[in-house]
């Protein structure tokens, strides 16, 4: 039986990276008893590999908790964990609007940062009540009234409702429980209206097919229904559907304000899309439910297998990480150097990483990156404007009037003492600053506008060790702005190497083209003759190393003797490797592409 709608509370926990959304959604399963001790482990929420490495989430999970409040009244609370790398905001909008409250959980030691401010913001778009959690109370470095002076302050939120606990430790949580049942409010609906349900997630079951992550707005879904996806116009018949208490709990019945499951025998991935609306094919509603949107990549990076005969198993890899990732895209794509592979858009570096992980090992593939791009405007000096995302589709430079690249709205919350670094290194990535706030005598929020190809390769890391990991820094895209954008060619012995070519501001060009040329230099086996390594835009070569050959010692045999006896004989010996040179081809280790690629070429 659905539960009463009075006694429903939906809400999801939002904060910024290791601020303890994980630690808490444990200590909720424990409280719950859904799972014994026995088969307990931290993280439960954060399924794979990557994530409890990492300490992030990635993918948001769903579960339903049964609470027996004071009152004796026994609630359904449904958490949804959410992602909180500023990579993911999409995950995170999803599970925001799929609730009708918040936990926004403040680290006790560290305070307000970047994403608590943006997840807030969009947090309050959706009409969420929102209650501030101060975390980790247990740390010795843990400052509760500093913490709720930036909750009144900073966030505008009343600080007197704010609950102070400790994930780790289980302290306060009681207290967090009965104000979840106290101030969240139940959702709305009607059992009889047409059903209505978003999907705010998917994963794939290798039996049972695909399975649907929904919160239902209004109606009954009942086992038996014939479903239809709104948008998409796919009809099904649901075979099952139930509520998520870390296994998949059957309940034959979702009725309205629930968040459970669906299994309807859909066997092809691209048949669901994240964000459609669920309604009975016999009785439909009359418009889908709004809020969601189609999330554009912004990283564009081709990946290619390192065994040739791996491109079909790429393919179907890339086709079942689609269902779990709504924002991966990807299409095919061939390169002389590298053969064939697949065009890949990202949602910013840390997703590539992550797609490339869970390549490598959820289905066992060693694949190469090229090095990741944005996606640039192009404006030619005849007909419209068109995007490029590969230096491969740059047209020739006389054609262009111009290029414009993405920008970012970029916000950085630092302590004061690293405050002229920071500023340092923004410059240094073009960015151009709007505003600087001093948010108390210790902080200090900066803002600037920066092209986004800037921050892609290294910013956040020496982000972080300026600050000693102290700084926070979160993003939006701000719209496209004029660069002066140029092609980089990498030349080994005077024959470009497509895969290892990229777009690049032509300020930058000349670091850029040298770095590589080192790092090759480093890679290539030497020859019997000698190899150039060029970097060059057009026919002008801006950088260049050379890898020396080997050198056979053809005066061995010559003890003394005339000086034109030896002259012959290295004159014979510089005519071979010249020989040699024109017809020797130069074969390059996947290593020395890897070395390119991994670091951005930006040490």
């Amino acid at each position: 039986m659905p539960h009463p709608i009075s006694l429903i509370r939906n809400f999801c926990i939002i904060a910024h990276i290791d601020h303890g959304k994980s630690t808490l959604a444990d200590r909720f399963i424990q409280r719950a008893k859904i799972i014994d001790d026995r088969n307990f482990q931290n993280q439960l929420l954060d399924n794979m590999d990557i994530e409890r490495e990492r300490g992030i989430t990635i993918k948001s999970q769903a579960v339903c908790l049964p609470y027996t409040a004071k009152d004796g009244q026994v609630y359904s609370l449904n958490l949804v964990d959410t992602p909180g790398h500023a990579d993911f905001s999409y995950e995170v909008s999803r599970a925001i609007a799929s609730c009708e409250g918040a936990l926004l959980v403040i680290d006790a030691t560290q305070g307000v940062q970047a994403q608590t401010l943006s997840n807030l913001y969009m947090a309050m778009e959706h009409n969420l009540e929102i209650i501030p959690v101060i975390n980790k109370i247990d740390m010795p470095g843990a400052d509760i009234e500093r913490i709720k002076h930036q909750i009144d302050h900073d966030l505008g939120l009343d600080s007197d409702m704010a609950i102070p606990v400790s994930a780790k430790m289980g302290l306060g949580m009681d207290e967090l429980l009965e104000a979840i049942v106290a101030y969240i409010p139940p959702p709305k609906g009607d059992d009889d209206a047409p059903l209505q349900s978003i999907i705010f997630d998917s994963h794939f079951d290798p039996f049972r097919g695909v399975i649907i992550h929904v919160r239902n707005f209004e109606g009954t879904l009942k086992e038996g229904d014939t479903i239809r996806l709104f948008n998409t116009g796919g009809a099904y018949v649901v075979e099952e559907v139930g509520y998520f208490r870390i296994v998949l709990n059957r309940t034959k019945v979702l009725g309205p304000g629930e968040v459970g499951y669906i299994i309807a025998g859909i066997k092809n991935i691209s048949d669901v899309r994240v964000g459609d609306t669920v309604t009975n094919d016999a009785a439909p509603c009359e418009k889908g439910l709004p809020g969601f949107k189609d999330v554009k990549p912004v990283v564009f990076s081709s990946l290619y297998p390192i065994d040739a005969n791996d491109y079909e198993e790429l393919g179907k890899a890339l086709e079942k990480l689609k269902l779990n990732d709504a924002a991966l895209i990807y299409e095919k794509d061939s390169s002389v150097a590298l053969g064939f592979g697949f065009k890949c858009g990202f949602l910013g570096l840390l997703h590539l990483e992550v797609v490339q992980e869970r390549l490598e090992r959820e289905f066992d593939l060693s694949i190469i990156l090229t090095s990741p791009s944005v996606q640039y405007s192009i404006f030619p000096r005849k007909g419209d404007p068109y995007f490029i995302e590969t230096p491969a589709a740059f047209p020739d430079p006389t054609t262009i009037d111009h290029a414009e690249e993405p920008y970012i709205h970029a916000t950085i919350i630092t302590p004061t003492e690293y405050l002229g670094n920071l500023m340092t290194l923004c410059t240094q990535k073009r960015g151009a600053q709007t505003n600087m706030t001093y948010l108390d005598p210790t902080r200090v929020e900066l803002r600037y506008d920066m092209p986004l190809a800037e921050v892609l390769f290294d910013f956040y890391d020496k982000l972080k060790s300026i600050s000693r990991g102290y700084a926070s820094f979160d993003y939006d895209i701000a719209g496209f702005q004029q660069t002066d954008l140029v092609k980089l060619d990498i030349l080994i012995n005077g024959e470009p190497v497509d895969a290892l070519s990229m777009l690049v501001f032509k300020g930058n060009a000349y670091d850029r083209g040298r770095r590589v040329c080192e790092k090759l230099q480093d890679e290539i086996p030497r020859q019997q003759f000698k190899i150039a390594i060029q970097a060059a835009i057009g026919n002008t070569v801006i950088a260049r190393e050379t890898v020396n050959a080997f050198r056979k010692d053809v005066l061995a045999k010559c003890y003394g003797g005339d000086i034109s006896r030896k002259r012959k004989l290295l004159e014979k010996q510089k005519e071979g490797k010249k020989r040699m040179k024109m017809v020797g081809s130069v074969e390059l280790p996947k290593s020395a592409f890897l070395s390119v690629l991994k670091t951005g070429d930006d040490d």
